[in-house]
């Protein structure tokens, strides 16, 4: 999944990916066993990222690896506020701007330097609740932290 323009493709990809990854349930036990396994597998791709887990206001997890920055806790926080606000990923609130022509910047009408529709963060969605909170990644390329949250999310899932 590229950066530029979004095809609709990719947002149906993007949009059966959010219809896929549903938990039962999200504890935080589950927040640091989630985490630890994204630090796992960033550690395996030595990816310097910084990982973020909260549920609501409350964070519950987080851990910058080596070669990351407080600019990563900061993108961090703007991919949350996208996922908090539109109950979506912030790469498929991205892709959908994208796909139009736009971009989430010019159009949102929301403040860039709190809101940021780049891939890295995804909605910690519980079945019979709804979104509860939010798992985030940065310090790859968008598609790249997308992508790390998203297989960490599937074996997340698989081990449950």
């Amino acid at each position: 999944m590229s950066s530029g323009a979004a095809a609709p493709e990719e947002v149906a990809a993007l949009e059966e990916e959010e219809r896929r990854l549903v938990l039962d349930r999200f504890g935080n036990d589950d927040a640091w066993r989630l985490g630890g396994l994204l630090v796992g597998l960033a550690r395996e791709r030595d990816a310097a990222v910084t990982i973020g887990i909260r549920r609501g206001a409350q964070r519950l997890f987080h851990y910058a690896l080596p070669g990351t920055s407080a600019d990563n806790d900061a993108w961090i926080a703007r991919k949350c506020r996208v996922v908090e606000r539109y109950g979506e990923s912030s790469f498929l609130v991205g892709a959908r701007f994208r796909a139009k022509g736009r971009t989430f910047e010019e159009s949102s009408r929301l403040d860039p330097d709190r809101y940021a529709a780049h891939g890295g963060a995804f909605p910690l969605r519980v079945r019979g609740t709804g979104v509860v909170g939010a798992v985030a990644v940065s310090g790859l390329r968008q598609a790249e932290d997308h992508a790390l949250v998203v297989e960490g999310l599937e074996r997340f899932l698989a081990e449950a």
